[in-house]
């Protein structure tokens, strides 16, 4: 097990950070007790008064594993929204704090209190299942792994990207690429198909303010595009669009895309509109464009800019059932903190269900009405 200890004086616990990602957070106290019949790991993975953090964005963490389902959520386990992509989400949280970000995550989140991490064996588990189910529709799988967050800091993305790629016939990856190097390239070349890029500024200084972290290195970012580019791997650079702060970035990423040999399977080019969310962050005089300009704008620069489903092999496929309907009222006991404030979950038929506008706690039994079952995501509504 790979893990620093360290000593937080102020709050008089003892603080296990587990690959770099998972706080264990265990009183002095109750450390001293423990460690006088068992060895450091064993506290880690035992001890019952241990608390969990996200060693990067501070916030709480919840352990997924065996018991917990992973199927009705938007933050972490696998969505089917009726084709042959499968969402992967393994881990919640982010390093970056993008001014644009449509789930307000980051260390700077206002919104986000809670954070979640999936076992990587109960995951690839269910995974197979949804698989096994959406193979009898469709012969073409594709894993996207990503998330409300950055993947590549679970710290068990090699494992997870390694079995998936023996169970999908395409794995692709989204990220902001300030955790892979050359070697984590090397690595995942025969386990990944293709790597989403986030490239929204070429200019240092503009993409420092864009992604709001100083520390944001863009030349160590084209480095790691030229890297995937020249692998097996294919590179497709997904920049956000924001009106009014990289008007001017777009076609000089376009032109560095076009380059570095972006592109070489599917399109290269994912560009994103900034679309203004309730929970995500708006840029303060952000020029919210419409979509028929920002298509048009796309064709002024390159009509194979627009993308469309089938430009990556993505068709209709049967969804795995759903188990609840608009309407269903249902009595739930709450079992922890959802993702923001007044928001609860349940879990219920192999599902979670988001209990939102609720003031009430982990342990508590409320009844409820299904509000919104779209692609297996329940969320409802305390009655």
């Amino acid at each position: 097990m790979q893990y620093i200890k360290k000593f937080d004086e102020r709050n008089k616990e003892v603080v296990f950070v587990v690959r770099d990602i998972i706080e264990v957070r265990v009183s002095l106290k109750i450390y001293e007790r423990y460690a006088k019949k068992y060895d450091d790991e064993y506290i880690i993975s035992f001890c019952p008064y241990k608390n969990l953090r996200h060693a990067i964005t501070g916030r709480k963490l919840y352990y997924i594993n065996e018991g917990i389902p992973l199927i009705g959520h938007t933050a972490f386990g696998i969505i089917d929204r009726g084709t042959n992509l499968i969402q992967v989400r393994p881990i919640t949280g982010c390093n970056l704090n993008c001014i644009f970000c449509s789930v307000d995550e980051g260390i700077a989140s206002r919104s986000r209190k809670t954070d979640y991490i999936v076992d990587v064996d109960y995951l690839l588990k269910k995974f197979g299942e949804v698989v096994d189910y959406k193979r009898k529709f469709c012969d073409r799988i594709e894993a996207h792994i990503d998330g409300q967050g950055e993947p590549f800091m679970y710290p068990y993305i090699d494992k997870l990207v390694k079995e998936i790629s023996r169970m999908a016939d395409i794995v692709s990856i989204q990220t902001n690429g300030m955790f892979i190097d050359e070697e984590k390239i090397k690595k995942m070349e025969n386990h990944i198909d293709r790597i989403n890029l986030s490239i929204h500024s070429l200019n240092p200084q503009r993409a420092r303010m864009l992604v709001g972290n100083r520390d944001y290195d863009i030349e160590h970012i084209k480095n790691v595009a030229k890297l995937i580019a020249d692998s097996r791997i294919d590179l497709l650079i997904a920049p956000v669009w924001v009106p009014g702060y990289n008007d001017e970035d777009i076609e000089e990423i376009i032109k560095f895309g076009k380059e570095i040999g972006a592109g070489k399977i599917w399109k290269p080019f994912g560009i994103q509109k900034f679309v203004k969310y309730r929970f995500g962050r708006v840029p303060r005089n952000v020029r919210i464009m419409d979509f028929r300009k920002f298509f048009d704008e796309l064709k002024r620069m390159d009509e194979s800019l627009i993308l469309k489903a089938e430009d990556f092999g993505i068709h209709k496929c049967r969804q795995i059932p759903k188990k609840f309907e608009v309407g269903d009222v249902l009595k739930l006991r709450l079992e922890m903190d959802g993702r923001i404030k007044n928001e609860m979950l349940a879990f219920a038929r192999d599902r979670v269900i988001q209990v939102i506008d609720t003031s009430k706690r982990e342990g508590d039994f409320v009844k409820v009405r299904i509000k919104r079952n779209r692609h297996n995501i329940y969320v409802a509504e305390e009655m």
